[in-house]
C-alpha cells in the first residue's frame, strides 16, 4: 500500500502571502517607504561617519576651512535622519492603515455573501478576533516586519561596501557580524516566539470569548449563578497568555544578547584588522576612526530585525486565521452576480398548487412565486445527522406559522435553514418560485429575513441600528417600524429620537424593548417572509404574549393603529417560541418532536385532537398563575 501524502505548500499557497496580497498594497508607496526608511537609517550611518571623520581630524588641528564641510554635513545628516524617519512613519503606516481597510472590507464582504454556515458555529469572540486583532496582525507585518527587512537589507549591503572601500577585509568581517545581528539572531528570536505565539492564540481568543460573554450580560450570568465560573476561566485565560509569554523569554534574551555581542564583535574585528593596516600605511588614523565608529550605526537596522522576525511569525498565524476563514466561507467558487441571475419566473398564484409534493411534479411549473415553499425538508448542521425531517411548509404574505416543541428539537436550525444560513440535508426549499441553494446572499435576503433571539444590538443610534437590515432606511421610515413594533411610547420618550445612542448590546434598555427594537430592525428590510426565534424570551407573561400575538396577528404593534402605524407591506411570519397561549392568532401551528413534525393545525384544532399540546397549554397557563 503506498502512502499518500498531501501535495507541498507552495509559496503562492502561503497564508501570510495571500493575505499581504489581500491587503492591495501600493508597489509605488511600499517602494517609496522603503526608501526613506533606507534614507533615515542611512543618514544616521553617515552621521556616525562623519562625526567620526570630523572628530579624528579636529584632534589634528587643520585650519578651520577644511572641517566646515563636515560640519554642515554633521548638522544635514542630524535633521535628514529625524525629518525621514517622519516621513517614513507618515508614509508606511498610511500604506499598512489603507491595506488593513481593504483586508477588513474584503473580509466582510466575503462574510456577507459566502457560505454561512461554516460562520454559524464559530464562537462570537473567535469571529470578532479574526476579523479585528488579525487583521491589524497582518497590517503590522508591513510596517513592523517587511520594512524593517528590506531597510536592514539595502543599508546593510550599502555599509558593508563603503567600509570595504576602506578596508575590504573590515567590511567582510561586518557582514558576517550583520549577519549574526541580522539573520541568526532573528531565527532564534522566531523560534522562541513560534510556541508561545500558538499558545497565546488560543489563549487571546479564549479571552475574547469569555470577556465579551460577561460584559454582554453580566446580570443574567449573576443571577443564573454562572458568573463566578465565567470569570475563573477568564482567569485561567491570563495565566495561560503569561505563561505563553514566558515560555519565549530564554531564547528571546539569547537572542537579544547575540544581536549585542554582533555589535561588540565587529568593533574589535575592526580594531584588530584596522589598527595593523594604519601601521603599514593601508589606512590613515582618521580613516580608522571611521572604520571603527560607523558600525556602531549600522546595526540600528539589523536590531530591529529580531522584532520584524516575531511580528512575521505572529502576522502569519493570524493571516492563517483570517485565510481560514475566507476559506469556509469562499472555498473559491465566485458568487453569483447579480446581474447574471435571471430575473425570477412569473408564474401564477395558485393556492391549490401549494399542496404538490415537489415542483418537479408539476412539469416545472413552481407551485407558489410569491412565498417560502418546502417540500418534505430535512435540516441540519453539516457533518450531522438531520434534527427535522419531512417537514412541507408554505409562507406567504400575509400568512402566519408558529413552531412549537420542546428544547433541542432543532428548531433554531430550521429558521437557519429557512433563512438559507444553513444548506438543507434533503428535499427542497424555494423562495418566490427559485430554489434558495441557486440564489446569493443579497437575493435570499430580499425575500427572506431572520431575526435570532441572541441578535446583536450595536453601540450606535437607534437609526443606524435598523439600518442593519436596510441600509436606505430614513428616519421617517424607522420612526413607523418601531411604532409597529409597539415602540411609540419608548420612542417618544428618547431624549434625540431616532438619533439617541444605545449602549453595548442595548444594555440600557428593557429585555421588552430590546426584542421589540429587533423586531423593528425587520420590519424595515425588503423581504416579504419574517423568520423570529424566540421573541418572547425572558419577558414576562404579558409581555411576551402580546409581543407573540402582534406577530402572528400581522399587526405587529402593541398599540392603537395610527395612520403611520397602519402603514407598510403585507408580510409572512414564522415564528419559534415556547409560548402556546397567544397562538391562537396563528394562522398555522406546527409542534416538532423527536425531529419529526408530530401535529399540525391551528391552535383550536390542535386543543381538540391533540392531548399533549393541551395538556403543555394547561401547564404553561397554571405556571402563569403561580407566578401572577
Amino acid at each position: 500500500m503506498t502512502a499518500t501524502t498531501a501535495p507541498p505548500r507552495t509559496r503562492r499557497d502561503d497564508p501570510l502571502r495571500r493575505a499581504v496580497g489581500l491587503l492591495g498594497l501600493s508597489p509605488r508607496t511600499l517602494a517609496l517607504s522603503v526608501l526613506l526608511g533606507v534614507l533615515a537609517l542611512g543618514s544616521a550611518v553617515a552621521l556616525a561617519a562623519v562625526s567620526a571623520w570630523l572628530i579624528a581630524r579636529a584632534s589634528q588641528m587643520p585650519p578651520v576651512l577644511q572641517l566646515s564641510i563636515a560640519t554642515v554635513a554633521v548638522r544635514a545628516f542630524g535633521i535628514g535622519r529625524g525629518v525621514f524617519r517622519y516621513a517614513e512613519r507618515l508614509t508606511s503606516h498610511d500604506l499598512a492603515l489603507r491595506g488593513m481597510a481593504q483586508l477588513r472590507e474584503t473580509l466582510y464582504a466575503r462574510l456577507a455573501t459566502g457560505r454561512t454556515e461554516s460562520l454559524v458555529g464559530l464562537r462570537r469572540g473567535d469571529l470578532l478576533a479574526r476579523v479585528g486583532a488579525d487583521v491589524d496582525a497582518v497590517g503590522d507585518v508591513v510596517v513592523r516586519g517587511l520594512l524593517p527587512v528590506a531597510v536592514a537589507a539595502v543599508l546593510g549591503l550599502g555599509t558593508v561596501l563603503a567600509i570595504g572601500a576602506f578596508l575590504p577585509a573590515a567590511g567582510l568581517s561586518l557582514a558576517v557580524c550583520l549577519a549574526v545581528a541580522g539573520v541568526v539572531a532573528p531565527a532564534l528570536a522566531a523560534r522562541a516566539a513560534r510556541r508561545s505565539e500558538e499558545l497565546a492564540a488560543r489563549s487571546r481568543a479564549d479571552m475574547t470569548s469569555t470577556a465579551l460573554s460577561v460584559l454582554d450580560d453580566p446580570g443574567q450570568l449573576a443571577v443564573s449563578g454562572q458568573l463566578t465560573g465565567q470569570l475563573d476561566l477568564l482567569r485561567d485565560a491570563d495565566r495561560r497568555l503569561a505563561a505563553a509569554t514566558d515560555t519565549g523569554a530564554r531564547p528571546a534574551a539569547v537572542s537579544a544578547a547575540l544581536g549585542t555581542l554582533a555589535v561588540g564583535a565587529a568593533v574589535v574585528a575592526a580594531l584588530a584588522l584596522g589598527i595593523p593596516a594604519m601601521s603599514r600605511g593601508a589606512l590613515t588614523p582618521v580613516e580608522l576612526a571611521v572604520v571603527v565608529l560607523t558600525p556602531l550605526a549600522a546595526f540600528e537596522a539589523t536590531s530591529l530585525l529580531p522584532a520584524a522576525a516575531v511580528q512575521v511569525l505572529r502576522s502569519r498565524l493570524a493571516a492563517e486565521r483570517v485565510i481560514a476563514l475566507l476559506d469556509a466561507v469562499d472555498p473559491g467558487v465566485p458568487a453569483v452576480p447579480r446581474d447574471a441571475v435571471a430575473p425570477l419566473p412569473a408564474v401564477r398564484d395558485a393556492a391549490t398548487d401549494a399542496g404538490s409534493a415537489d415542483p418537479a411534479d408539476s412539469g416545472g411549473v413552481l407551485p407558489d412565486h410569491s412565498g417560502l415553499v418546502a417540500r418534505d425538508l430535512a435540516c441540519g448542521w453539516p457533518g450531522r445527522p438531520p434534527v427535522v425531517s419531512g417537514l412541507d411548509l408554505t409562507v406567504r404574505p400575509g400568512r402566519s406559522v408558529a413552531v412549537v416543541g420542546p428544547s433541542g428539537t432543532g428548531k433554531t436550525t430550521l429558521l437557519l435553514t429557512l433563512a438559507g444560513l444553513l444548506p438543507p440535508r434533503s428535499g427542497s426549499l424555494t423562495a418566490d418560485g427559485a430554489t434558495v441553494a441557486s440564489l446569493d446572499s443579497e437575493q435570499v435576503a430580499r425575500s427572506v429575513v431572520l431575526t435570532a433571539e441572541d441578535a446583536h444590538v450595536f453601540e450606535t443610534t437607534v437609526l443606524e441600528n435598523l439600518r442593519v437590515a436596510n441600509g436606505a432606511t430614513t428616519a421617517d421610515e424607522a420612526r413607523t417600524a418601531l411604532r409597529r413594533a409597539g415602540l411609540g411610547a419608548w420612542l417618544d420618550a428618547l431624549p434625540q429620537g431616532v438619533d439617541t445612542l444605545l449602549g453595548p448590546d442595548a444594555l440600557n434598555v428593557s429585555g421588552g424593548e430590546r426584542r421589540r427594537l429587533l423586531l423593528a430592525r425587520v420590519l424595515v428590510s425588503p423581504a416579504k417572509i419574517l423568520l423570529v426565534d424566540e421573541p418572547a424570551e425572558h419577558l414576562d407573561t404579558d409581555t411576551a404574549d402580546a409581543l407573540v400575538r402582534d406577530l402572528l396577528s400581522g399587526s405587529f404593534r402593541g398599540e392603537p393603529p395610527t395612520p403611520a402605524a397602519s402603514a407598510g407591506p403585507l408580510r409572512g411570519v414564522v415564528v419559534v417560541t415556547h409560548r402556546l397561549t397567544p397562538l391562537d392568532a396563528a394562522d398555522e401551528v406546527i409542534v416538532i418532536s423527536d425531529g419529526f413534525v408530530q401535529a399540525r393545525g391551528t391552535h383550536a384544532e390542535l386543543l381538540r385532537r391533540d392531548t399533549g399540546y393541551r395538556d403543555s397549554l394547561w401547564r404553561e397557563n397554571q405556571g402563569s398563575v403561580a407566578t401572577s
